[in-house]
């Protein structure tokens, strides 16, 4: 998870009392968080917004905390709350990036991919983001390979070409060199119909290509 740092004393240190009880409360919620005391550290956050419903740091901390005690779904939708609410680019990929983890975790693969794109649009450098970013396809990958049956549950019957290529494909996933990997599968659904199968893994792999390019 990123930890959101937002310099408030620098940016708001002419702050009438209310700010400042607010700041001091968050502090006390930040305490509890580095002690993972993550109910007691929510309690504070939540009492921080009764002072200034619109704090940025304190809404971000919340859903930080939801994370931590695994309400994932809560998180997710927490930080998409906030996708909007500041325009510093370094601030809103910390919230992209937290909203992919959350979204993972939650199974939600699209969801996160999404996220996770949208934050390396705002930091193209973040590896971090990139490699969960990667992690994420893989997962869908696996997934949709696995959910390649007709609706009578029966599995797809592609030609053995299909499925010899397919499985050198399988190989350099496995060993990240998913340029390869992608080539081979789109000159694969060009050559043979039966490959058509495979259209969402091949999809997939060109989206990770893609982002392996930022």
């Amino acid at each position: 998870m990123k930890n959101f740092i937002i310099l408030s004393t620098l940016l708001f240190f002419t702050v009438a009392a209310q700010a400042q009880e607010e700041r001091k409360i968050i502090r006390q919620g930040n305490k509890a968080y580095g002690e993972k005391k993550y109910t007691e550290a929510e309690e504070y956050y939540r009492k921080a917004l009764e002072k200034k419903p619109q704090s940025l740091e304190a809404n971000y901390n919340v859903g930080n905390v939801l994370y931590k005690q695994n309400k994932y779904l809560d998180a997710a939708s927490k930080y998409s709350s906030l996708a909007n609410s500041t325009d510093n680019k370094r601030e809103k990929a910390y919230i992209y990036h937290n909203m992919g983890n959350s979204y993972l975790k939650a199974n939600k693969l699209g969801e996160s991919i999404s996220a996770y794109k949208e934050a390396l649009k705002l930091n193209p450098s973040d590896r971090e983001t990139k490699f969960n970013l990667a992690y994420a396809q893989r997962l869908l990958i696996n997934h949709n390979q696995n959910k390649d049956k007709n609706d009578d549950g029966q599995s797809k019957e592609p030609s053995d070409y299909a499925k010899k290529i397919k499985k050198q494909a399988d190989e350099l996933v496995a060993n990240r060199q998913y340029s390869q990997a992608y080539k081979i599968m789109k000159d694969l659904l060009a050559k043979d119909i039966t490959a058509s199968t495979y259209s969402d893994y091949t999809k997939r792999l060109k989206d990770v290509v893609e982002v392996n390019s930022l």
